[in-house]
């Protein structure tokens, strides 16, 4: 296991990895040794066959409140284009498996776009999201603007953005930021089953899925369907295609081997 300092990773069980942040006196802000560390957990739980999905969490109370501000405090102009965030930020978001997060308290700033960077989110109903870094005379910095108006819509996205208000979580279903609510205890719990779940399926169809989904966001309606078409044409070249329909035409429990 490698050792982290900001974040805690669990040996994977029944296909998932679990990666809880870890900074209780910090709210779990997201100073760039967090981002690097989750990157890295990222970088070899891709590298890793026996994880095929991945949670991630952070406390009872909070997930993540946002940037560091005093390490930010310490950036001019030339340390904010040197900054190497942005480079752990797209590790992640190119991450190929899935995602799950389990969000309970505050998921606000980083921590809003961290949420918006994982598949699945589950919240307890005592989480609130929000981009407040309007009040710190800045904009959201890691896709905040151009995610969450691609989620909730511009008016709702520019509500956010632009007075730093925060939504609850059964607010941010409603508006399709987020699956599902649930008592705060039950969170990860959800996260874990349905992650669970997601590493039964065939590894590779899931993979294509989680790639053609991700596409709609920043592609025409045609080239999505041509990567679509495509990505559907290639799973009949696999074992696990064949095994699906065997499975369903025999009445029995399907065994996906990933190839």
């Amino acid at each position: 296991m490698h050792n982290y300092q900001d974040i805690d990773v669990d040996e994977a069980q029944a296909g998932v990895l679990t990666i809880k942040l870890n900074r209780p006196e910090a709210y779990n802000a997201l100073r760039t040794q967090l981002l690097k560390e989750l990157a890295q957990a990222l970088d070899h739980a891709n590298d890793d066959d026996n994880v095929k999905a991945v949670v991630i969490t952070g406390s009872d109370t909070v997930f993540a409140a946002g940037a560091d501000i005093k390490e930010m405090a310490s950036l001019d102009v030339v340390g904010v284009m040197n900054d190497p965030r942005p480079s752990y930020w797209r590790r992640i978001a190119l991450f190929p498996k899935p995602i799950v997060a389990a969000v309970n308290g505050f998921a606000l700033g980083g921590g809003c776009e961290l949420v918006m960077h994982c598949d699945i989110v589950i919240a307890g109903d005592n989480a609130l999201f929000g981009q407040p870094e309007i009040n710190l005379g800045i904009i959201p910095g890691a896709g905040g603007t151009q995610r969450l108006i691609r989620t909730i819509g511009k008016s709702m996205a520019m509500q956010l953005v632009l007075s730093g208000e925060f939504i609850s979580a059964e607010k941010a279903q409603s508006l399709g930021l987020i699956s599902e609510v649930t008592i705060p205890e039950r969170s990860l719990e959800r996260a874990m089953e349905l992650a669970e779940k997601i590493a039964t399926k065939p590894p590779i169809a899931v993979r294509l899925a989680k790639e053609s989904l991700l596409k709609a966001y920043e592609t025409t309606l045609e080239s999505g369907l041509n990567l679509e078409r495509k990505s559907f044409t290639l799973l009949a070249a696999t074992q696990d295609r064949n095994e699906g329909i065997a499975a369903f035409m025999e009445k029995r429990k399907p065994n996906f081997t990933g190839k």
